[in-house]
């Protein structure tokens, strides 16, 4: 069983928290979204209803009905101001993931850095191991040669 570089444990650390920090980004991305089409589909539904109302008024219509009409608007319109301040809020905690999610990334890139110099350091000594070794292995070549005439 090999043993695993401490740099490599670091890396593995590093993308155990850039998964996390991306898993979190993704979720926040998804409430994103979902508090934005549940605003969309209040305006929609605020706009189809107010031309209901508008087409059926051009008729006539008693005043209890417009009184009705008007509160539920306005019901409509506060639940469009609250899911406008949740899509607020959702867009905060979006951005405000953001910087941790790339500082994980960067962190994680200056590990594999380290871990890519670290091994070319390795390969330069082992290719000047594996020169030294054969420049031996040619001298005594020669010299075994060189003392059987």
């Amino acid at each position: 069983m090999t043993k695993e570089s401490p740099l490599k444990t670091l890396i593995g650390l590093a993308q155990d928290d850039v998964d996390t920090a991306a898993q979190r980004l993704g979720r926040l991305q998804r409430e994103r979204g979902e508090a934005e089409a549940q605003l969309q589909a209040l305006i929609t539904y605020r706009d189809e209803y107010h031309a209901r109302f508008t087409e059926s008024a051009r008729a006539g219509m008693a005043a209890g009905s417009v009184r009705n009409f008007q509160a539920f608007i306005d019901t409509l319109d506060a639940a469009i101001g609250q899911q406008q301040r949740m899509l607020e809020q959702a867009d905060a905690r979006l951005e405000a993931a953001k910087p941790e999610w790339r500082r994980q990334k960067q962190k994680l890139g200056s590990y594999e850095v380290l871990q890519a110099r670290s091994e070319a350091t390795e390969a330069r000594k082992s290719a000047r191991r594996e020169q030294r070794d054969a420049d031996e292995h040619a001298a005594r070549v020669l010299r075994m040669r060189a003392s059987n005439p």
